[in-house]
């Protein structure tokens, strides 16, 4: 099968999280990353920003296995979903759950499938938006969801899949241990890195501006959460980074400034070196290697298994 000439897909919608210190990990969201309540029940919480318009970006559901519930992706049209949802039906991919009106807050039209590692997918379009603001000067909290990196232990097989089935392209490689995708002009909103087991590498959240990044990175650190790598910033990509991680050992980052690929066609995909002064611009981040358990993270305990809700 041949890469479609354009993606249906438009961004990153949000990221599902089963978690088993439910109460903790709500809190962190809530009072040290930013993020704002805007639905919820007994075991399970959705998180939104008051600068984005999309329903929810993270979604805390209590289990008593930590796990990736879901990612869920953006797609133009309703008439998109269903002939996304039939190419991948035609290439025998099977779908967990066929074209639907969805029960999530904001509802909307979409579908469920497996990916390659066995994480769930979602694609879905019409979900009712939120009344939204232009974050103010120094307001250091998330602006959007920016991009989920995955681990896979066969990053050219995932990478392959997300290209043929889903529109994705190459931006850049790090060297060869890890791809960056996207699918319209931000530099990637996925990125799948070389791990030794199919986990969450991190999932990051962009803020309004260098200065909103530096703030929020300094809140979590008088509240004496110190960052596993950063500040700094990223070649690949052009980035800022500050990585923290929340209650059950997940990976979150700030970020701004992500780098824009406004022309589609002439962009020729780069190889950057891992090497620390590569890695980190500004040399201010700190050693790399004490974030290389912390990004591998534990296995991902849902993988094939479809999330309750």
């Amino acid at each position: 099968m041949t890469q479609a000439a354009k993606s249906p897909l438009t961004h990153v919608r949000h990221v599902g999280l089963g978690v088993p210190d439910f109460r903790e990990t709500v809190e962190f969201y809530r009072s040290a990353w930013g993020l704002e309540i805007v639905d919820e029940d007994s075991d399970v919480v959705f998180f939104g920003t008051p600068a984005n318009p999309e329903a929810y970006i993270v979604r805390v559901r209590k289990d008593s296995a930590k796990r990736v519930d879901l990612i869920a992706f953006a797609a133009e049209s309703a008439s998109a979903v269903d002939e996304l949802a039939q190419r991948l039906g035609s290439a025998g991919i099977t779908l967990v759950r066929e074209p639907d009106k969805l029960g999530t807050p904001g509802g909307g039209y979409g579908f469920r499938f497996f990916d390659p590692d066995g994480r769930l997918i979602e694609v879905s379009s019409d979900v009712a938006q939120r009344p939204w603001r232009a974050l103010e000067p120094r307001e250091s909290v998330p602006q959007k969801l920016s991009h989920v990196v995955v681990n896979s232990p066969d990053v050219a097989a995932t990478k392959r899949f997300y290209e043929t089935h889903l529109g994705f392209r190459l931006s850049d490689w790090l060297e060869d241990k890890m791809c960056f995708m996207r699918v319209r002009s931000d530099h990637h909103i996925l990125a799948i890195a070389q791990g030794p087991h199919t986990s969450l590498n991190h999932v990051s959240f962009e803020m309004r501006g260098l200065d909103e990044f530096m703030r929020g990175t300094g809140r979590l650190i008088r509240q004496g959460r110190d960052p596993v790598w950063g500040p700094g910033r990223h070649s690949a990509g052009d980035n800022t980074f500050s990585y923290f991680t929340d209650p059950v050992g997940n990976v979150v980052e700030y970020t701004t400034e992500l780098e824009r690929i406004d022309d589609d066609e002439a962009w020729e995909p780069r190889t950057f070196s891992a090497a620390p002064e590569v890695a980190d611009q500004w040399g201010t981040g700190g050693p790399f290697e004490p974030m290389i358990p912390a990004m591998h993270n534990s296995p991902d305990q849902g993988l094939w298994t479809p999330a309750p809700l």
